[in-house]
């Protein structure tokens, strides 16, 4: 575990929360004296970063993003959604997770048994809500880590969700986009914060590690019809999620081919191919017996 994610977890709650706050001032601060001095980042500058990116109209991307790093936004998160949707065009679709759950699973699930497609929040950022919010956007039916997407092939990356035991199956959205030969967007964030793909290894290959807690949670489910559905879902084991050495991955992936580096306004970018993200992934645990459990491999 490294040093801190050591920290963290024997830090009190309060202490977090008064160092969050902290930092979100700061930026904030940071922030305005860029609106201050115009540095203003609107719709056609992200069109031009996009360009310039990797990915091309007619794509599927699924997108992590951090709004702060990116820099001013002309109007918010809507400059960066309607930017993104414009790019890709009605050929492409544009995901994003929007994880009601701002905490560990097990502690979040114990705590909320129902989820409210419609209505429950995402807790991934103030672009992922906006893009959750949208009256096109279609969410996934899935308790812990749902998605949502927006586009030609909306509907089938989203359905499939439903009723799986772990969200990260074949038919999540994480897995599906990898069909379209998708590509995912970490920007301003790296694998360590927003690395969720990186579990689509566990349900694709005999995992041999218990990193999903022993019980199974039954989850109630509110459709965006209002109709209750009873689920069953399982959870990672925390225990093993202070394990993670997911950044550990990445001169890996980078030798593999599985991303390139771009900007996006004022963030640092990585542009991932989710397909060959995922057979890298299969090929070094079975080859190898890497994962970012164990990023350099079994000893």
């Amino acid at each position: 575990m490294r040093i801190k994610d050591f920290l963290r977890s024997i830090t009190p709650n309060f202490l977090l929360e008064i160092n969050r706050t902290r930092k979100k001032k700061l930026v904030n601060q940071q922030l305005k004296t860029k609106k201050e001095k115009g540095e203003v980042i609107t719709k056609e500058n992200l069109i031009s970063d996009f360009q310039k990116s990797g990915i091309s109209p007619g794509d599927t991307v699924l997108i992590h993003a951090s709004m702060s790093k990116i820099g001013y936004l002309e109007n918010g998160p809507q400059t960066f959604v309607e930017a993104i949707i414009e790019f890709v065009g009605k050929g492409g679709n544009v995901l994003m997770p929007s994880s009601p759950n701002a905490k560990m699973q097990l502690d979040f699930i114990r705590e909320h048994p129902v989820f409210d497609v419609l209505n429950s929040p995402s807790r991934l950022g103030a672009i992922s809500e906006y893009f959750r919010a949208l009256h096109e956007t279609k969410r996934s039916l899935n308790a812990t880590e749902p998605v949502c997407a927006f586009g030609k092939n909306a509907d089938y990356l989203t359905e499939g969700h439903f009723g799986e035991i772990t969200p990260y199956t074949s038919n999540s959205p994480f897995a599906r986009i990898t069909e379209f030969d998708g590509k995912i967007l970490y920007i301003g964030v790296t694998l360590d914060n927003a690395g969720t793909n990186l579990h689509t290894l566990e349900d694709a290959v005999e995992f041999e590690y218990p990193v999903y807690h022993s019980d199974i949670f039954e989850v109630q489910i509110i459709d965006n019809k209002g109709e209750r559905h009873l689920t069953k879902t399982k959870v990672h084991n925390p225990e093993w999620s202070k394990k993670r050495k997911c950044d550990e991955l990445l001169p890996l992936f980078k030798k593999r081919g599985v991303y390139t580096g771009s900007s996006i306004g004022n963030a640092k970018t990585l542009v991932f191919d989710a397909k060959k993200m995922l057979e890298v992934m299969k090929d070094e645990f079975l080859t190898n017996g890497v994962t970012m459990y164990h990023p350099k491999g079994k000893s």
